[in-house]
């Protein structure tokens, strides 16, 4: 077995299709690969969408489990999976045609743990081909993960990622549970251990961006949810940080930190839409800041560079200019 796709689903039922559909469409033999769906409690008919493909498709694996929660289904999906080299694929993305047989040949190919490709985000389904072209017989610089991270803003969401199955199982790392920003922390902690990363530019995956999708909604607790979820992140990077070798470039430090503040920074921006008061997110600045995580230093100088950020980040720095504009801002969107 080549390959194992596992997609976390719940309440879905509008995208999934759609999804399975792209995976069906590649130039993969049955049993080179498999698709593991872990159905997470729906209560819509995502299941039933995904029992009938599975009686059509002898390599469609079904889950079915009590909700849990996005990453404990992944780890429940992944201690299913049998392929050589896995992908996390989100029900609501899709993959273009016949592209998946070429990343894995690459990989195996270049002796790769980590292969990391492009996506595009649409609002529509169809898109099928990519605009680059896949030259499988491109020369790619082989990186430690580490050394990879220095080189290149590596990015937070596991489906840019396809990863070697025995190596993930032998890393130990894990998606955390009952959090949000689980895909950040399980990247990075994956790049600390990796010794065989590559990149190609090849835009393979589809991210759709789905109207109230979990990290778009604005109920109220889930943003408050998303914002402490955003806090804990930043603290889960600083213990990383902590131990990594002492022989780590300068460079993987200064990007991990700023990826760890970026976690301060965004959340600061979903504050002024919440229902916290200034009192709560000073107490959560208060924590950062003994992280190392606040006031930013690094934000701006390695990822963010843009002027929006450069100025907001200096507003976000000075606690009476937070203040303010949170203040203002309150008053001028009272609700």
């Amino acid at each position: 077995m080549l390959l194992s796709i596992i997609i976390p689903v719940y309440n879905v039922e509008k995208y999934l299709a759609k999804c399975l559909d792209s995976l069906l469409d590649q130039d993969l033999n049955k049993d080179e690969f498999e698709i593991i769906v872990v159905n997470d409690g729906s209560k819509d008919g995502s299941l039933e969408i995904a029992n009938a493909y599975a009686t059509k498709h002898s390599h469609i694996r079904i889950i079915d489990q009590e909700n849990q929660g996005v990453g404990a289904t992944r780890n429940n999906g992944l201690d299913s999976a049998t392929g050589k080299y896995v992908y996390f694929l989100d029900p609501d993305d899709y993959v273009c045609t016949n592209s998946l047989s070429t990343l894995v040949d690459f990989a195996q190919r270049n002796k790769l743990e980590i292969l990391c490709f492009k996506s595009k985000s649409t609002l529509e389904y169809g898109i099928m081909d990519p605009d680059s072209v896949i030259d499988p017989s491109i020369k790619v610089d082989v990186k430690t993960g580490l050394d990879f991270i220095s080189s290149f803003q590596f990015k937070n969401e596991i489906w840019w990622y396809l990863i070697e199955r025995e190596f993930l199982v032998k890393s130990k790392v894990r998606f955390i549970l009952g959090r949000w920003m689980e895909d950040a922390i399980f990247t990075a902690y994956l790049f600390s251990k990796a010794a065989s990363v590559a990149y190609v530019p090849w835009d393979i995956h589809r991210h759709v961006i789905v109207p109230q999708s979990a990290m778009t909604s604005r109920e109220p607790a889930h943003y408050n949810r998303v914002i402490y979820d955003n806090a804990n992140a930043a603290k889960v990077y600083g213990g990383l940080i902590n131990e990594l070798d002492k022989d780590t470039s300068e460079m993987t430090i200064k990007r991990l930190k700023c990826r760890q503040e970026s976690f301060v920074f965004f959340l600061l921006g979903r504050a002024f839409q919440s229902n916290l008061s200034f009192s709560q997110i000073n107490d959560i600045l208060i924590e950062m800041k003994s992280l190392g995580a606040y006031p930013f230093k690094y934000l701006t100088e390695i990822d963010y560079k843009e002027t929006k950020y450069k100025i907001t980040s200096n507003v976000f720095n000075n606690k009476f200019l937070l203040k303010t504009a949170f203040k203002g801002y309150r008053l001028l969107n009272p609700n």
